[in-house]
């Protein structure tokens, strides 16, 4: 978490100021689903800046311009969901393992966005997180999880994706957004604060009507090959 001490430090004189419009968000109704959005896009983008943090993306026109999508990254490390900010021009929900809700930044977060949270150790209770995502998504609300259910620790590699993700979008017969993330593991798990530059790569959607045959073991090996192909064409192949 060195780099995290290092972003606040570098941004101690905003630091009050955005704490205390991120509580004011957090834990009031005040602001819309877009003004909250834009706050956090602004906070990242300037921590990101102070961090040596420098995130370029390609594919941004691959996103839907009706609301209502699921975001389906690979998983590398805790940097992950605050990568999108910069480059997303849609406000989306991250959805996040018990785990790391208490994780700074991704706590706040989460809080500002009212995030969900699931629980992969209790079946039911994460079918129930997967239908009220589903009900969401139907309303236009955009949603991003990983499917791979935690962090490679591989690098660029990624793991098997699993198909149970992928319910919520069969139940919201939503789009599919692949999205290649490479070299995001460098920002919070490496325990430096040497600059690093992070990719994020959104791939063509897969609409319902091209997916909705399929089992959900085939969408995720597909969504999968999407996102493995896109990382070794930009790394040449490299972990």
């Amino acid at each position: 978490m060195k780099r995290i001490t290092f972003m606040v430090f570098r941004l101690i004189l905003f630091v009050p100021y955005w704490f205390v419009r991120l509580m004011i968000y957090a834990y009031t109704n005040a602001g819309t689903e877009e003004s909250r959005y834009r706050l956090i896009k602004r906070i990242l983008t300037k921590a990101n800046k102070a961090g040596r943090v420098t995130v370029v993306s390609s594919g941004v026109e691959n996103l839907p311009q009706e609301m209502g999508y699921m975001i389906y990254p690979n998983h590398q490390g805790l940097y992950d969901t605050l990568a999108f900010f910069e480059t997303d021009p849609h406000p989306f929900v991250p959805v996040m393992k018990r785990e790391v809700t208490n994780t700074f930044m991704l706590k706040q977060v989460r809080m500002i966005l009212r995030g969900i949270t699931i629980d992969r150790d209790d079946v039911k209770s994460a079918m129930r997180t997967i239908h009220a995502i589903a009900e969401e998504v139907k309303k236009g609300r955009n949603y991003l999880i990983f499917s791979e259910g935690t962090r490679s620790r591989k690098g660029n590699q990624t793991l098997d994706f699993k198909g149970g993700s992928f319910k919520a979008a069969y139940y919201a017969k939503c789009p599919i957004v692949p999205v290649a993330l490479v070299d995001c593991y460098k920002a919070f798990d490496t325990n430096s604060i040497a600059p690093v530059t992070i990719q994020i790569h959104y791939l063509p959607p897969i609409p319902y009507e091209e997916y909705k045959d399929k089992k959900t073991m085939e969408v995720a090996s597909m969504v999968r090959g999407m996102i493995d192909a896109k990382i070794a064409e930009v790394t040449g192949g490299a972990a």
